[in-house]
């Protein structure tokens, strides 16, 4: 059964991916489209993230301490918000306040999803139905890197109306996969605990996020690090096709690098379980914050798009040695009734680093242009980087 499960739980990361990649990746193409600026693009971006920051620790409080409501059920509540949002944006023709407002809580409900939909993993574990999250997140690189080449290819055939119409196709799949896996689990537990609560359990001595900063506090001076680290991932999946128009590519290109990139998480993503019997959370944490300076640095030397490529191979170290080590970090660092707001704060504060990339990086595209905003970008990669070596073995 476990078996089945982690396959269900896969398609759940991988839809849940599919629709990240919709939403924000292809974000600036979308509202390029529709007459706003990179300035403009970026506050949409960047208030999206910033809803998602006040969002995100209320939704873990609610999963943490709640008797009656569920993850999943959380989950449901927001996909369904999602799709009303996302289908609205398919009639939107032109810049205006509704699209604005409408884009930026379809964006901070999508961001807020994102350490729900991890913690779920290690809810089933903890209930005794272990979930490999490594693998299962390999598989959210697999279909982002599908959708991405796919949409960019739809967008130059058919138009941006095509990034709405996918993301609520996608959005219904993602529900659909939850509901079974949702049902697996139910059922996995009336064989093992034949009087359980049908609902994952919730942590009994959940603490507020007050107490929890306080009672953690060097590991919020780490997240601080992640932020400054995580900018600059932040740019390239907001500003990728500002990047490239610079030296030459078009949204088709922006779709196969997002591919690519994705592709070269797999192996990270799907071994980080056996890596993690030779080496800490926070060496590969260390080791991703330095991967994840080349990629931004060779990204700003590329004089053209074959060049992007080879900068990008940095991304088989970066991302998913980084986004994993983190999350297990949280998991493993937490006392009992921390393990949400732990994961929550680290997901947050990723948000916070897409908050000043976008406001950051939309006024940058306007005044100095895509090799001045890479600059940056390293320079607070190098600091961030710093920062976490100097604080995650003291978590």
């Amino acid at each position: 059964m476990n078996r089945f499960l982690n396959f269900t739980y896969a398609a759940v990361q991988g839809f849940y991916w599919m629709y990240f990649a919709v939403i924000i990746s292809f974000a600036s193409v979308f509202l390029l489209d529709r007459g706003y600026s990179n300035s403009q693009i970026g506050f949409i971006l960047a208030f999206a993230n910033i809803l998602a920051v006040l969002i995100q620790p209320v939704l873990a409080d609610i999963a943490d301490r709640s008797k009656k409501l569920s993850l999943i059920s959380v989950v449901h509540v927001m996909g369904a918000a999602l799709i009303l949002g996302t289908g609205s944006l398919y009639f939107m023709d032109q810049r205006s306040m509704v699209l604005t407002g409408v884009f930026v809580l379809t964006g901070a409900l999508q961001i807020s999803l994102q350490p729900l939909i991890n913690s779920i993993a290690f809810h089933f574990t903890k209930a005794g139905s272990y979930i490999n999250f490594g693998a299962t997140r390999s598989v959210g690189s697999v279909a982002y890197a599908l959708i991405s080449s796919i949409l960019g290819a739809l967008v130059l055939a058919f138009g941006t109306r095509t990034i709405p119409l996918t993301g609520v196709i996608v959005i219904l799949l993602l529900l659909s996969a939850l509901l079974l896996t949702d049902k697996l689990f139910k059922r996995e537990l009336t064989v093992h605990i034949p009087d359980s609560s049908f609902d994952i359990p919730n942590e009994d001595s959940a603490i507020t996020l007050l107490q929890f900063m306080k009672r953690n506090k060097v590991f919020v001076i780490l997240t601080l690090g992640i932020m400054l680290v995580f900018f600059q991932n932040a740019v390239i999946n907001n500003f990728l096709i500002q990047i490239l128009r610079n030296i030459g590519g078009d949204s088709s290109q922006m779709g196969r690098l997002f591919s690519f990139m994705a592709l070269l998480e797999m192996p990270g993503l799907f071994f980080f379980s056996r890596l993690r019997k030779r080496f800490s959370s926070q060496a590969m944490l260390k080791l991703s914050s330095v991967a994840f300076i080349g990629k931004v640095f060779f990204t700003y030397l590329a004089p053209s798009v074959g060049f992007v490529y080879l900068a990008f191979l940095f991304q088989l170290v970066s991302f998913p040695l980084f986004l994993s080590s983190a999350v297990h970090l949280a998991d493993e660092v937490m006392e009992k009734g921390e393990a949400v707001k732990g994961q929550s704060l680290v997901t947050g504060m990723m948000t916070l680093s897409g908050v000043f990339a976008s406001l950051l990086g939309g006024a940058v595209l306007d005044i100095g242009g895509p090799s001045q905003l890479l600059l940056i970008s390293t320079i607070l990669a190098v600091v961030g980087t710093v920062s976490i070596f100097l604080t995650v073995n003291r978590v």
